[in-house]
């Protein structure tokens, strides 16, 4: 088994339940992430609530900052489930 290769997610019943799962999680954070975008764009035009538009750009960024976080971590919990030679295998 290698990382990021894109049969990992069926290999088993439990590889499909794990990606399930982190696809659930990724595509929370990514429209949360884009609201808080929106949101904070349209904060920007009012000059009373520039400072909250300024935490949601930072929030979303964040966001954002996770997303990648999300598919390593699912990644690892595919190792945690498989076979970890193959891994050191496919390593150059």
């Amino acid at each position: 088994m290698s990382l990021f290769d894109p049969e990992n997610s069926t290999r088993s019943k439990r590889h499909k339940k794990v990606y399930a799962l982190y696809e659930i999680a990724y595509t929370i954070v990514d429209v949360s992430a884009a609201l808080l975008f929106v949101i904070g764009s349209i904060l920007f035009f009012y000059p009373k609530s520039t400072d909250v538009g300024i935490w949601f750009f930072l929030i979303g960024s964040i966001f954002f900052g996770l997303r990648p976080t999300i598919k390593l971590a699912r990644e690892f919990a595919y190792l945690r489930i498989g076979d970890y030679t193959d891994v050191a295998d496919n390593v150059k």
